[in-house]
């Protein structure tokens, strides 16, 4: 049958289905039509709906829609699928990850797709716990190219929008005259009024008919002012006995539409009868389905709060699922009762252990409510926030941490405040909270010298040295201390103790690890450790901290080189920051994004990505984050054979962070000496032999070799000590300048085999403006060689093959890159002939591995 007036609508219903997108979102007011609309389409399909008493309660609404595929979880990687059985109830999960959910939930959909395709509904989206909606946006995001496709029906509201942004979204509009008329008997200028006067709703078209009489449906009698329509349901509910209004009311508060419950609850059997001759409700079965939502919703609002109370009490006898029955406590709760509220607690513990962290906070601040004693409700408060934030709720967390810093204020709060403000707000206003919290603690102390990194304040880092000399020996505090040493000018101890604290393989104290080596001018080992960070990131499966680390992995992998891999990673961590809001590494990923676009001459990409990094770190006094960004902006113009732009951006960046000071040297004293400003190279290169002074490492020795080469007379033997570093980029760029220098003496055959090797790394790089360099030296030096045209991998496709180039099994590779093995499987299946390679081994060695 088709529903009148949405013609249009079903026709794009059936191009999606059909199509290539994989999401679609239908908006509508209440009394739309989308459920009606979704139900033509969507006859073999999973699917859940959405209900407003369980919307506190972590995964529900994924239970009731992954159920029928559930056995299929076997066929996931091992913490996919421990993941998900977690999330679904049906084992013991401590995952805590809801990233790793959320690719679970992603990797069932592909495998219950095979080998037919697959259809989900998801109706009543904006009543869907949080911890659902979270796992099925995650999916939806990333299922391009597969059999599955998803179907959310949703309120039109500007919460929803937001929520679905990424998602395709079709709005039902009201019905036309036309239309109307063909629901309704009535004269053609009645039609047009009520038409007017319900925007066109169809429910409320419907229903009309019922509440007039047939001389205002003939138009010989007023219609009534205003219409009656808002209240139909509530007028039909106020009609009933008290006996089958009780009935509706078990059934609208217990959710799921459990019969068995709803009876267990005290419904009579009589009046549940009644209550289905009137028409809203039915029963098929073991479940109760109401009419409309609308009905659910007028029985609870027509409800006095006395009754509701009574009848969640007897519901939290009914259940079974111990949530469910705190929940329903709650519900009934008069006043505070700390039985109710460590029950309430206990649920959210196991929220957050499947990874439900935005209902566990929900759950946790009810349950502060509920709590007597003052410490105890700080302390869940605390929690509350801490749980919010890990959910991607930054305004809830900061709400409840305001709430229990005024009750209890502790270093441990203060900490957390901190921790919000550096990810999300103000880096420096995050320094002065962690400094003026810490005391002797050395956590506290790392966070206000981490704080101080991203700021670029040398005295505080100083300070946080000084303040933790005097506590027990540790490998943090070796890093405080021997960063302090440096950056005080006592070199000699920096040096010692930074060379001889040896960190775990923990992706925190890699990363702490790495940050040394940068301060000791050895950006190889610097890149070595955040790389190692980032894997040891993944397989841990750190909760809330992934994007964070691959901030420090894709810099660390740029550093190297690997310019496509560094992108690939931070493109991933720029769509997990923004999931997580963490607003801060968003300006990092972005910013990296535009050094990256700056070397491979996409000029408009760089503008765009230094452009948004530039919006976020300035006013946030992310230091760090300014100089990556302006880095780029010099980057590109240096690439582009713009020098004395180059020169300026890159001279104005030398007051800013020390870090970014440093990384840019070898480029300014590039552009000094390429715009004719020999004096401010030679201060340059000076500036960058003192930074590297402790350096030991090849690439370090090699940097400093090359940007002497540039401004001192016998430059040819240090050219050839900077071809001596592991950097594939680096020996690029100095193979250029050196192969540019001996063409300027005329010794052209000496000169080409560097601009050949420069031209051969730059093209397979990417890096367009170099490439383009290298080879018209190549041609002015009298060889003619064309432009590399090397198949080039997507990033979804390099993070595949990197992977599995290490040897990291089809399934593993999926778990960390949140994906599905069917997923892995199809991109490798494209991987292999780009690459010119049939087999892992041969892509381990064309990869380097």
């Amino acid at each position: 049958m088709t529903l009148i007036g949405r013609e249009a609508e079903l026709a794009e219903l059936e191009a999606f289905l059909n199509g290539g997108q994989s999401a679609l979102a239908v908006l509508g007011e209440p009394g739309a039509g989308k459920s009606a609309l979704l139900g033509e389409v969507a006859e073999d399909a999973l699917w859940a709906t959405g209900a407003e008493p369980e919307s506190g309660l972590a995964f529900a609404a994924l239970h009731q829609l992954l159920r029928p595929v559930a056995h299929l979880a076997d066929a996931l990687p091992e913490a996919q699928r421990d993941a998900i059985k977690g999330a679904l109830g049906l084992a013991e999960s401590r995952t805590e990850d809801r990233f790793l959910v959320s690719a679970a939930v992603l990797s069932l959909l592909i495998e219950a797709a095979e080998p037919d395709g697959l259809l989900c509904v998801v109706d009543d989206f904006q009543w869907l716990d949080q911890a659902s909606a979270d796992a099925l946006l995650f999916a939806a995001r990333r299922l391009r190219g597969e059999k599955v496709r998803l179907l959310i029906a949703a309120r039109d509201t500007t919460d929803v929008r937001h929520a679905l942004r990424g998602v395709r979204q079709l709005r039902l509009t009201g019905l036309d005259e036309a239309d109307a008329a063909r629901l309704l008997t009535a004269a053609p200028a009645v039609i047009a009024e009520i038409t007017r006067l319900t925007s066109g709703n169809p429910l409320a078209l419907h229903e009309v008919g019922d509440l007039l009489t047939p001389d205002q449906l003939e138009g010989s009698a007023p219609l009534p002012d205003p219409l009656p329509i808002k209240n139909v349901f509530g007028d039909q509910i106020a009609r009933l006995d008290e006996a089958t209004k009780h009935v509706l009311l078990i059934a609208a508060l217990e959710g799921q539409g459990d019969l068995g419950v709803v009876l267990r609850a005290g419904a009579e059997p009589t009046a549940l009868h009644e209550a289905e001759r009137t028409g809203l409700i039915t029963t098929d079965g073991a479940k109760i389905r109401f009419r409309h939502p609308l009905v659910r919703s007028a029985v609870v609002t027509e409800a006095g709060a006395a009754q509701k109370r009574q009848v969640h009490n007897a519901l939290a006898d009914a259940v079974g699922d111990a949530d469910r029955k705190a929940q329903h406590r709650a519900e009934a709760a008069l006043g505070p009762d700390e039985d109710v509220a460590q029950a309430l607690t206990e649920s959210a513990r196991r929220a957050r252990e499947r990874g439900g962290y935005a209902d566990a906070a929900t759950a946790l601040a009810r349950a502060a409510d509920l709590t007597p004693a003052t410490e105890a409700k700080a302390r869940r408060l605390a929690v509350a926030a801490e749980s919010a934030w890990l959910g991607g709720k930054p305004g809830q967390a900061r709400s409840l941490l305001t709430r229990a810093r005024a009750l209890n204020n502790t270093p441990e709060l203060e900490q957390l405040r901190g921790r919000f403000e550096l990810n999300s707000g103000d880096a420096a206003e995050a320094m002065r909270i962690f400094l003026d919290a810490a005391g002797d603690r050395i956590e506290l102390l790392a966070d206000a010298a981490e704080a101080a990194s991203y700021v670029g304040d040398t005295a505080v880092t100083i300070e946080v040295g000084r303040r933790a000399e005097p506590l027990p020996p540790s490998f943090l505090r070796s890093m405080l201390v021997g960063t302090a040493a440096l950056r005080a000018g006592d070199t000699a101890k920096g040096t010692e103790i930074l060379r001889t604290a040896e960190p775990r393989e923990d992706a925190s104290e890699l990363l702490w690890a790495a940050a040394a080596a940068s301060h000791l001018g050895e950006g190889d080992a610097a890149s070595d450790f955040a790389a190692r960070a980032g894997r040891v990131a993944r397989v841990s499966g750190m909760v809330g901290t992934l994007p964070v680390v691959l901030e420090f992995a894709a810099t660390a992998e740029r550093m190297n080189g690997n310019l496509a891999h560094s992108a690939a990673l931070s493109e991933e961590g720029l769509a997990l920051a923004k999931e997580a809001g963490y607003v801060n590494c968003t300006a990092s990923h972005l910013a990296n994004l535009a050094v990256v676009a700056a070397i491979q001459g996409r000029e408009d990409d760089c503008r765009r990505f230094a452009d948004e990094a530039l919006m976020i770190a300035i006013p946030h006094r992310i230091e760090l984050r300014v100089g990556v960004a302006n880095y780029a902006l010099a980057l590109l113009d240096l690439g582009q054979g713009r020098f004395q732009e180059a020169h300026d951006r890159l001279t104005a960046m030398t007051t800013g962070h020390p870090v970014t000071v440093w990384g840019s040297t070898a480029d300014r004293v590039e552009a000094a000496v390429a715009s004719g400003n020999l004096d401010a190279a030679r201060k340059s290169v000076e500036f960058l032999k003192q930074w590297s002074v402790n350096a030991t490492t090849t690439r370090a020795k090699a940097l400093v070799a090359r940007c002497r080469a540039l401004v001192e007379d016998d430059a040819v033997p240090l050219y050839e000590q900077a071809l001596t570093t592991d950097s594939e980029y680096d020996r690029a760029r100095t193979a250029l300048l050196l192969g540019e220098r001996l063409r300027r003496d005329r010794k052209v055959s000496e000169a080409r085999p560097h601009l050949r090797t420069a031209a051969e790394i730059f093209g397979r790089l990417g890096a367009r403006p170099w490439e383009q360099r290298a080879l018209g030296e190549l041609r002015a030096a009298g060889e003619a060689r064309q432009r590399t045209e090397a198949a080039e991998l997507t990033p979804q496709e390099l993070r595949i093959a990197q992977l599995v180039a290490e040897g990291v099994s089809n399934k593993d590779v999926a778990a960390r890159l949140f994906l599905s093995p069917r997923t892995v499987e199809y991109h490798l299946y494209k991987i292999y002939p780009k690459l010119g390679v049939s087999s892992r081994t041969e892509l381990a060695r064309v990869l380097g591995q």
